[in-house]
């Protein structure tokens, strides 16, 4: 029985009902004051949780919040060629330093720490595990009001290593409008549950494409469900994000500050009324 569970239940694994995420918790660096925390997950790859996650810093940043990422998609890093950012994260005594944004976002990736961005990372399980810690504690980043953590998609190693170590105020579910959205939102929200992390609301990503020349709805994916899967997990808020090619191309040639839209203001508003 491991000594930080107090109960038997045989093989003690992660997954005992038993254990209180409290156990399990890491502090963030001591040069680091980080007031709300925000994952942003997706139970598949391929739904613009990246996207979803730079737009919300985004637009946090343009409220005059100080907002950072961290970018936990470690085998899949996007966040720094969303911003632009090319320079390399270094460390000092205090510990590593966070590279920003033209307007200020902080942010720290494995890119950021590679030699080339293209390079790999071919890593087992555990060791990305750790990665992600030590962004956590091992990063300076200061004084943050909302810090946003890029997830990779479903529920294996990293989302666990995230959940039982950091102190998350509450996930977004990143989502598209396909038929197996209802059974990959379930998991993401059962999981967040067994960790007994609060459920901020569901981003529908791709959800319609509007005509440029006939202003038509199009809905590319099939007609949308997600109020029905909102409404099934009680959860209250939802936005719906269009098939927009400029958003991608400017994230592609980062320039993800330039982007325009009220999509994801409901989301941010909702933020702001977190105590």
């Amino acid at each position: 029985m491991s000594e930080n569970c107090s109960h038997n239940c045989g093989s003690c694994s992660s997954n005992c009902s038993s254990r209180k995420p409290a156990d399990f918790l890491v502090p963030p660096n001591e040069h680091s004051k980080i007031k709300k925390v925000i994952a942003v997950v997706s139970g598949k790859g391929g739904v613009g949780k990246s996207m979803v996650t730079s737009t919300m810093a985004v637009l946090t940043n343009r409220r005059g919040k100080k907002t950072a990422i961290l970018d936990a998609d470690i085998t899949g890093p996007s966040i720094p060629k969303a911003f632009g950012v090319t320079e390399k994260a270094y460390g000092t005594q205090m510990g590593i330093l966070p590279c920003e944004s033209k307007k200020g976002i902080e942010m720290m990736s494995v890119n950021l720490l590679l030699d080339n961005d293209t390079d790999p990372v071919v890593w087992r399980g555990p060791v990305i595990a750790e990665t992600v810690k030590q962004f956590w504690k091992d990063v300076v980043w200061g004084d943050v009001d909302y810090m946003f953590i890029d997830m990779p998609p479903g529920t294996g190693d990293v989302p666990l290593t995230v959940f039982q170590s950091i102190a998350i105020d509450g996930i977004i579910i990143v989502t598209s409008p396909q038929e197996l959205v209802g059974m990959i939102v379930d998991k993401a929200v059962k999981m967040a549950e067994m960790m007994n992390v609060p459920i901020l609301g569901i981003v529908e990503n791709m959800s319609y494409f509007k005509c440029p020349d006939c202003g038509g709805i199009h809905h590319i994916f099939g007609e949308s469900q997600i109020e029905a899967i909102a409404a099934k997990h009680n959860i209250p808020v939802v936005c719906k994000l269009p098939i927009d090619p400029a958003i991608a191309a400017k994230c592609d040639r980062g320039a993800a500050e330039e982007y325009e839209g009220e999509w994801l203001d409901p989301m941010v508003d909702f933020l702001e009324k977190m105590r």
